[in-house]
């Protein structure tokens, strides 16, 4: 009994050794564990704090992102870059460009991130600007700036649509009265008919066929003719004597004709609220005859006097065909199916017709010379005369014209 409790104590002892024996090994692991933990936060910790950038000054980009040449961009933004290279390919002077982006630096600029410097103002600009003057597809623009495609893409979305909100308040405005005055005084001094404070014309800019409504947007005219299925939407422009575009509707299908469009735009209820300054706007055979629309005689065997007059009211549409005709060669974008969805077209067009308005303001210089030619099918509206006042003052125009000498 003695024997094997002794024995027992033993075992007892030996199994107290082996226990106290793996703790201690417990403990070594996990200490060995902790410090091996604590040196591996401790060299995460270095490498970022190496990697990361200095708070001054610009964050460096991190190693994930792409890096793209600039030097296309920069080359072009050098104070060196000859001006007539940089007008041919931005449509407009540097002095004019450099205008823009001060205007809309406050609702463009963004701040630099943890990730990345912010894209200056002036390459924002540039993108938008180059896109809409060459309708260069988005992977071209993409390689030519060194930035991504869906950046690209998101920056023209941007700046038009501060150019929208920014600049078209100051550059495309309806008349006030006292300009309605200088207009009228223009027109008339130009072209004999009184009363005129602007042309109107409707041009159609091709899309990709939607996926809602495609035979809304089906423009049969356009496909008859180039014998190719197209779509489009529709550029309502009012134009003044300087080429400058007064008031704009944007969007509305294709397949709707000219004076369908006039009635739904916001002009036809500016019309009718009564703010047309006792004027009126001269339009194409497309457009119905009304009090402040003045459009050509369209009626077989016209007299002299009708076809005379019908020449100066061509005359003086001409004014906005050409204007139209400005704006498609100098924004290319206009000119061909675009990549941009059919909700984002309407800022986009804006964006065009506004930017178009101050290069003409500031006399800024086309090229090419020869002008982009507008192919658009006149409509005939199935009302043609839809006022009788206006149709007696019509005549009474064309034969004032005649007895004034404007008609020769």
């Amino acid at each position: 009994m003695d024997y094997f409790a002794k024995m027992e104590g033993s075992f007892d002892a030996d199994a107290d050794s082996e226990a106290a024996a793996r703790s201690k090994r417990s403990r070594l692991s996990a200490s060995a564990a902790a410090v091996a933990v604590v040196a591996g936060e401790e060299a995460a910790t270095n490498t970022a704090a190496s990697a990361s950038p200095p708070r001054a000054g610009h964050h460096q980009r991190r190693l994930w992102v792409k890096d793209r040449s600039q030097a296309w961009w920069d080359q072009c933004n050098s104070p060196d870059f000859p001006e007539a290279e940089f007008r041919r390919a931005f449509r407009m002077g540097r002095e004019t460009f450099d205008m823009i982006c001060e205007a809309l630096g406050s609702a463009v600029a963004k701040e630099d991130t943890m990730l990345r410097a912010a894209i200056p103002v002036r390459q924002r600009v540039a993108v938008c600007i180059w896109r809409l003057a060459t309708g260069e597809p988005l992977r071209l623009v993409s390689k030519r700036f060194g930035l991504g495609i869906s950046t690209c893409h998101k920056l023209v979305l941007e700046v038009c649509g501060a150019i929208k909100s920014v600049l078209m308040p100051r550059f495309l405005q309806w008349p006030d009265e006292a300009a309605a005055g200088r207009f009228k005084e223009g027109f008339e001094r130009s072209f004999g008919v009184p009363g005129v404070i602007g042309a109107m014309y409707t041009t159609h800019i091709p899309i990709i066929a939607p996926k809602i409504s495609v035979a809304a947007y089906f423009n049969r005219r356009h496909t008859e003719r180039n014998q190719k299925t197209s779509y489009s939407i529709t550029l309502q422009g009012v134009v003044g004597p300087d080429r400058a575009f007064t008031d704009v509707c944007i969007g509305w299908p294709g397949s709707m004709p000219d004076d369908q469009v006039l009635e739904k735009s916001m002009l036809h209820q500016r019309a009718a609220a009564g703010m047309m300054h006792d004027a009126c706007l001269v339009g194409g055979a497309s457009y119905p005859l009304m009090d402040w629309v003045l459009v050509p005689y369209t009626h077989q065997n016209l007299t002299w006097t009708q076809h005379a007059f019908n020449e100066k009211v061509g005359d003086i549409r001409n004014v906005a065909v050409e204007a139209f005709a400005r704006l498609k060669t100098r924004w290319a974008c206009l000119q061909k199916r675009t990549e941009v969805k059919l909700q984002d077209l309407p800022v986009v067009l804006g964006a065009c017709c506004v930017l178009h308005n101050i290069c003409e303001m500031r006399r800024e210089e086309l090229e090419p010379e020869v002008p982009f030619a507008l192919v658009d099918d006149d409509t005939t509206p199935e009302t043609p005369v839809r006022s009788e006042t206006a149709k007696q003052e019509r005549d009474s125009i064309a034969h004032n014209l005649l007895h004034r000498g404007f008609i020769n």
